[in-house]
């Protein structure tokens, strides 16, 4: 599981992760493994962790405002099956060839849906940041869900915008390729080295 968080993040990302990580192992045994079943326990596990978050955060004035980004990423028979929310990542690379398969819950990320700004303009528009969805801030979460092939030789990537932020994708992309051992320190060095403005999180598995 991956996360990035914002206002009292640190402390939404750790109940998050936890809570998202204990419902998938005390439920996962018991539901038909299924593809409907297993992404209905992903999308539970990630509906779970928002009431853990929230309902701590609406009863301290300390962490009313925390909210984090997840990443949740689930590999069996061969399968990815991923939870997002927020505008945290997840990659696959394939056949020399790097995707993003999540799409971003940001603002920026509708302007570049309607047309009204391009990918590269959405890189530095002054309000890339803004989420339109994140974990923990209102009381019902909305999380994408999804099932991906995760064959032999296959690559996933998960990572906080600290990174992409910081590294293009064709950087990350070779890094890891080129580095895969030492891949992880080796990129959270390089965002570090472009100003480390943000929480660095990066998580690769490779099939």
């Amino acid at each position: 599981m991956e996360w990035d968080g914002y206002e009292g993040g640190e402390v939404a990302s750790r109940l998050a992760i936890d809570a998202a990580k204990r419902y998938i192992e005390n439920h996962f045994e018991n539901i038909t493994h299924d593809k409907e079943n297993i992404l209905k326990m992903i999308r539970d596990s990630m509906e779970y962790a928002n009431r853990i978050v929230y309902g701590i955060a609406k009863d301290s004035e300390d962490l009313k405002s925390m909210g984090t980004t997840l990443e949740v990423c689930l590999i069996y028979n061969n399968r990815a099956y991923i939870g997002h929310i927020g505008d945290s990542r997840i990659y696959r690379i394939r056949d020399k060839f790097i995707r993003k398969l999540t799409t971003d819950h940001s603002y920026v990320e509708t302007l570049v849906k309607d047309g009204t700004i391009t990918k590269e303009e959405a890189k530095h528009h002054p309000k890339k940041n803004m989420l339109m969805k994140a974990l923990g801030c209102l009381e019902f979460a909305e999380p994408d869900v999804m099932v991906k092939n995760f064959q032999e030789g296959d690559i996933i990537v998960m990572t906080s915008d600290g990174l992409t932020n910081m590294v293009e994708e064709a950087k990350i992309y070779e890094t890891i390729v080129n580095n895969f051992e030492d891949s992880d320190k080796l990129l959270i060095d390089m965002a570090n080295q472009a100003g480390g403005v943000d929480n660095i999180t990066v998580v690769i598995i490779k099939n």
